[in-house]
C-alpha cells in the first residue's frame, strides 16, 4: 500500500477514533505504534502511527470549537442556519447553523421556507440523542436557496417526473438523498446486507463511467478520447446534482483512475482509495458521515476481495465459474467488512448479505446507466417516460431481493453493540482486509479471530428497556399503531392497506413486530375500511392473538371480511366493543370509548363509527381515534368533555380537514400529534390548516410521511419520540 493511503487513511481513522472513543487515548495510542515503527524500521507502520495520532489531536481541537458553538446555538439561538426541507407549520425539519456543526431538529410552529433557505428559528431549546431539537419554533427566511440546492432540487423534480414510484429510490442511487426512504426501507435494505449501495460510492459512479465510455466508443471515438469525455460528462453530471460530498469522492476517484489510465503510469487501487477518503483533510467531521463511512469501507472490501481472488481463485477455473465464484468472494469480503458500521448505524447484521449482493449486484450495473440516462433526458419526455419504464424491472427487481433477503428466517439478527464491541468487530474487519491483501495472512487473521472471540464474550444482544411504547409504523396511506408494554407484549390497532397481490400485514407490520420480538395480544380494528383493515387477516393468521376487538359496524370490504374469517379459523375471540370496555395488559390499560350502538344505528359512513381508545400508562394518556370525523368529536365531547384530555393524539383521518375540530382539540390538548399518511397521497392528507391549527396549539406534530415510523416511550412519566434516527424527550411544558 503506497505511503500517502496509508496516511491518510491512518489520519481518518484517528479522527473517527478521536471522535468517538477520546482524543488522549487515540492519540497515546498512534504515538506508540509510530514509535514502535520507528525503532523497527517500519516507514508504512510509523507514518500511519504518527497520522493516526495527527488525526486524533485534530479531532480534539474540533471537538473544543464544536462545544464552544454548541453552547452560543444555545445561549443566543439560532441566528442563522441552511434548513434541509421545506418549512411549514406543522413540520418537523432539521437546520444546520451556519458555522456550527451541531445537529438541530426544529418542530415548526410558524413560518414558511423552501428547502435550502437560510433562517433564523427562536424556540424552546432542548438537548436531543444526536444535537438539539426546538420544540414550538417560529421560522423567519432570511435567504432563498443557494445554487448547490437549487440545482439539486431541479434534478430532483426531474426525477420525481421521469421515475414517478420508483423516485425515492432513484434519488438515493443518483444524487445520494435517502430523505425519502422511509426507515423501514433503509432497515430492510440492512436486514438484507445491500445497506452499501443506497450510499453513492466509486461503485455506482464508476457504473456511469463505464457505461459512458463504452457508448463513446460505439460512437467510433478514440478510446483516450471516450475516456476524457466520460470524466468531464461525470463531472457535469455531479454539478447538476448540487455536488453532494459522496458523488463529489467517487468522481474525484474515477478522474484519479482516468488520469493514471491516459498517462499509462499504474496506480494503487488504495492511492484511489486515499483520494477519495481525503475529504477529512479539509473538513474533518466529514469523517462522521455514515455515507463517507459506508464509501470507504465498501471500496476497500472490493480491492481486499478482488486481491484474495487473484491469489485464491486457481487459474483453472475459468469462464462463468470463475466470474460466479468471485462475485460471491467479493461480496462475503464486503457483507463482512461492511458489517460492524451496518450493525452500529442500523441495528442489523446480516447472514444473507453475500447471496443477495451476489445477485443485486448484476441489477445495479444495469440499473445505475439507466437512471443516468433517464435524469439526460428528463427536458424530453417522451424519451425519458420510456427509459423510466424500461428502468422499472430492474428497481423492482433491486428491491424484490431486498424484501426476499430480509424475509429469510435467521437471515439477519437484530443488534445493540456497545463501544466495546464495535471497536472489536472494527478490528475483525480491517483484519479481514489485511489478511486478503497479504501473502503472508496469519498473523491478520489471529488478531481478526481473537478479536471476535473477545467479541462473542462480550455479547451484543439488546436489552429491554422497560417502558412502554406506542409504534405508529409507516404503512404508506393507512394506519398501524402497535403498543408494546414494559414485559414486550403487543396490541395492535389496525394493520395497514391492501393492494393486489399483497397487503401492509405481510409486507410492513409482521416483519416489524418479528424484528423487535413478543407476542400480539390483542387486534383492535378501527372500522372496516381497507387502509385500516386490509394488513388484519395476514397478522391474525400469523400471530394468533387472544382477542379481536370490533366496533361491529358492517362494512363491504373484502379485507374486513377476511379478518373476521381468520380469527374464527385462529381461534382468536372476537368482541365487539362497548363504551368503557377496558383490556389491560401488562400495567397497560386500554379503555374504549366509542362508538355505542345508539350512535351508530343512523349511520352509513364507517369513519363516523370509529373505534376510540385511549390507553393509559402511570400518568400519561394517548388517544387513538381511527378516522373519527368532527360529528363523532362531537359525540366525543357531549360524552365526555375535558377527561378526552391526552399527551399523545393519533390525529383522526389522516389529518384531513373532516377531522381535528376546534373545540375537540381544545378538550384533548395535545403534546404530541400524531399523523399516520403516505407520501403524496392523492386524497391531499394531511390538510396544511390542521397542521397549523395543531402546531399554534402547542403540539408537536409527527408526519410518517416525513419521518417515517414513529416511536414515542414512556415510563409513566415522561415522554421520549424516536424518529427519522433522531431521539429526545419531549419538555414537560413545550406549549408557547
Amino acid at each position: 500500500m503506497p505511503l500517502i493511503a496509508v496516511a491518510i487513511l491512518a489520519y481518518a481513522a484517528g479522527l473517527l477514533g478521536g471522535f468517538g472513543l477520546g482524543a488522549a487515548s487515540c492519540g497515546a495510542c498512534g504515538v506508540s505504534v509510530a514509535l514502535g515503527g520507528a525503532m523497527r524500521r517500519y516507514l508504512l507502520v510509523c507514518a500511519g502511527g504518527a497520522a493516526f495520532a495527527a488525526g486524533a489531536l485534530v479531532a480534539a481541537g474540533t471537538r473544543i470549537a464544536d462545544a464552544n458553538c454548541e453552547q452560543r446555538v444555545v445561549r443566543d439561538g439560532i441566528r442563522t442556519a441552511i434548513v434541509d426541507e421545506a418549512v411549514a407549520p406543522g413540520a418537523f425539519v432539521h437546520v444546520r447553523p451556519t458555522g456550527c456543526p451541531v445537529v438541530v431538529a426544529v418542530a415548526v410552529a410558524t413560518g414558511r421556507a423552501p428547502a435550502g433557505s437560510d433562517v433564523s428559528v427562536r424556540g424552546l431549546i432542548a438537548p436531543a440523542q444526536r444535537g438539539y431539537i426546538v420544540h414550538n419554533a417560529t421560522v423567519t427566511l432570511l435567504d432563498g436557496p443557494d445554487w448547490r440546492a437549487r440545482w439539486q432540487a431541479r434534478a430532483a423534480a426531474s426525477i420525481e417526473h421521469v421515475f414517478v414510484a420508483d423516485a425515492p429510490l432513484a434519488k438515493a442511487l443518483l444524487i445520494a438523498d435517502m430523505r425519502e426512504l422511509s426507515p423501514e426501507i433503509r432497515d430492510r435494505y440492512a436486514a438484507a446486507g445491500l445497506a452499501h449501495m443506497l450510499s453513492i460510492s466509486g461503485l455506482h459512479v464508476g457504473i456511469i463511467a463505464v457505461a459512458l465510455e463504452i457508448l463513446f466508443q460505439l460512437l467510433h471515438l478514440a478510446r483516450r478520447t471516450a475516456t476524457i469525455a466520460s470524466i468531464v460528462v461525470v463531472a457535469i453530471y455531479v454539478g447538476l446534482i448540487g455536488a453532494p460530498q459522496a458523488a463529489v469522492r467517487s468522481a474525484a476517484m474515477l478522474a484519479a483512475l482516468g488520469a493514471s489510465r491516459l498517462s499509462q503510469r499504474p496506480t494503487s487501487p488504495w492511492a484511489l482509495l486515499a483520494i477519495g477518503a481525503a475529504a477529512p483533510l479539509v473538513s474533518p467531521r466529514s469523517v462522521l458521515d455514515v455515507g463517507y463511512q459506508l464509501s470507504v469501507i465498501g471500496v476497500a472490501a472490493l480491492i481486499a476481495a478482488g486481491a484474495l481472488v487473484r491469489r485464491a481463485v486457481p487459474s483453472r477455473i475459468a469462464g462463468w465459474r470463475r466470474a460466479l465464484l468471485a462475485g460471491l468472494i467479493v461480496s462475503t469480503v464486503a457483507t463482512i467488512v461492511s458489517a460492524p458500521l451496518v450493525a452500529w448505524t442500523f441495528g442489523r447484521i446480516s447472514l444473507v448479505g453475500p447471496l443477495t449482493n451476489l445477485a443485486a449486484a448484476p441489477l445495479m450495473t444495469l440499473a445505475q446507466p439507466m437512471l443516468f440516462l433517464g435524469l439526460l433526458l428528463a427536458p424530453i419526455p417522451p424519451l425519458a417516460a420510456i427509459v423510466g419504464d424500461a428502468t422499472h424491472p430492474l428497481l423492482a427487481g433491486f428491491d424484490a431481493i431486498a424484501f426476499a433477503g430480509a424475509s429469510i428466517p435467521g437471515g439477519w439478527m437484530v443488534v445493540s453493540p456497545t463501544v466495546t464491541a464495535a471497536l472489536l468487530a472494527g478490528i475483525a474487519s480491517v483484519s479481514l482486509i489485511v489478511a486478503c491483501v497479504s501473502r503472508f495472512p496469519a498473523s491478520a487473521l489471529l488478531t481478526g479471530a481473537s478479536a471476535v472471540a473477545c467479541l462473542i464474550w462480550s455479547g451484543v444482544a439488546p436489552t429491554g428497556s422497560g417502558f412502554t411504547e406506542v409504534h405508529l409504523i409507516d404503512v404508506g396511506q393507512g394506519d398501524a399503531i402497535g403498543v408494546r408494554t414494559p414485559h414486550g407484549s403487543w396490541v395492535l390497532v389496525d394493520a395497514g392497506r391492501a393492494w393486489h397481490g399483497g397487503d401492509a400485514g405481510r409486507s410492513v407490520v409482521l416483519p416489524y413486530l418479528a424484528r423487535r420480538g413478543g407476542g400480539l395480544v390483542a387486534f383492535i380494528l378501527s372500522h372496516p375500511h381497507t387502509d385500516h383493515a386490509g394488513g388484519a387477516a395476514s397478522v391474525i393468521a400469523a400471530l394468533h392473538p387472544a382477542h379481536y376487538y370490533d366496533a361491529a359496524f358492517a362494512g363491504d370490504a373484502d379485507a374486513y371480511r377476511e379478518s373476521l374469517l381468520r380469527a374464527r379459523q385462529s381461534g382468536t375471540a372476537w368482541q365487539r366493543v362497548h363504551p368503557d370496555d377496558s383490556l389491560l395488559v401488562d400495567g397497560v390499560s386500554f379503555r374504549f370509548l366509542g362508538p355505542d350502538s345508539s350512535w351508530t344505528a343512523a349511520l352509513t359512513d364507517p369513519n363516523l363509527a370509529s373505534t376510540i381508545v385511549l390507553m393509559r400508562f402511570g400518568h400519561v394518556r394517548v388517544l387513538l381515534v381511527g378516522d373519527a370525523e368532527e360529528s363523532e368529536e362531537q359525540w366525543l365531547l357531549a360524552h365526555y368533555g375535558d377527561s378526552l384530555r391526552a399527551d399523545v393524539l393519533k390525529v383522526g383521518h389522516h389529518g384531513s380537514s373532516t377531522s381535528s375540530s376546534a373545540p375537540f382539540l381544545d378538550a384533548v390538548r395535545p403534546r404530541i400529534a400524531l399523523v399516520s399518511v403516505g407520501t403524496g397521497n392523492s386524497y391531499g392528507h394531511p390538510s396544511a390548516a390542521v397542521m397549523a391549527t395543531l402546531a399554534m396549539r402547542g403540539a408537536q406534530v409527527l408526519r410518517t410521511d416525513r419521518l417515517g415510523t414513529i416511536v414515542v416511550r414512556t415510563d409513566g412519566q415522561r415522554l421520549l419520540v424516536d424518529a427519522n434516527g433522531e431521539s429526545w424527550e419531549l419538555p414537560t411544558s413545550s406549549r408557547p
